[in-house]
């Protein structure tokens, strides 16, 4: 942790594998006066990911870790993890299932956000299976990172209704948008109570 403003800022390493919406909504969060975190890294599986430009003009450190090698990949992010000082991991849309290794090394203190209702719909192709069971509501939420797939204690929700309208690609843009307001939040709310 680092003082900022007179205030420990807790240390934030985001993971992406994709678009970065969710790392560019922590970043702009990170930017707030009175926020609690300081984005110092971003880690990638994926060197063409779009949110590396995010971390790029934030002057966010960016790194690519090639997962060909899992478990070689985890030992080399540890390794950074370390070195940066990180308190706390955010993934964000990042498409790896983190190992035994990362999870107990950083145990209660690995976020993730997930485009459902959890615990209804972990995994993938969430969209098209709620889509597919004629649901009325879906949302997101954000969890703390446990060895079960999507099944850490809840830290935030928020439910989106399903429109008659909605395929696939739309229920997934509005979902995104909620995302994008709840991950600062729910970071928040963790770190207020937890760290």
């Amino acid at each position: 942790m680092e003082k900022l403003n007179g205030k420990k800022k807790i240390r934030v390493s985001v993971f992406i594998s994709g678009r970065g919406t969710n790392l560019k909504s922590l970043i702009n969060f990170s930017k707030k006066k009175n926020s609690p975190i300081k984005i110092v890294l971003v880690i990638t599986n994926n060197k063409k990911a779009k949110g590396i430009y995010y971390a790029k003009k934030n002057k966010i450190k960016s790194l690519f870790i090639n997962y060909k090698n899992k478990n070689k990949a985890e030992t080399k992010i540890l390794i950074i993890l370390k070195k940066y000082k990180i308190n706390l991991i955010c993934l964000a849309g990042f498409m790896k299932i983190l190992s035994k290794q990362i999870i107990s090394k950083y145990k209660c203190r690995i976020l993730n956000i997930h485009p459902s209702l959890l615990p209804k719909y972990k995994g993938l192709n969430t969209h098209k299976r709620v889509l597919k069971n004629k649901e009325k509501f879906t949302g997101c939420t954000v969890h703390i990172v446990n060895l079960r797939l999507d099944s850490g204690k809840i830290i935030l929700q928020k439910t989106v209704k399903v429109l008659r309208k909605d395929d696939e690609s739309s229920l997934s843009r509005r979902v995104l948008k909620v995302e994008n307001l709840i991950y600062p939040r729910a970071v928040k709310k963790f770190i207020s109570s937890n760290l």
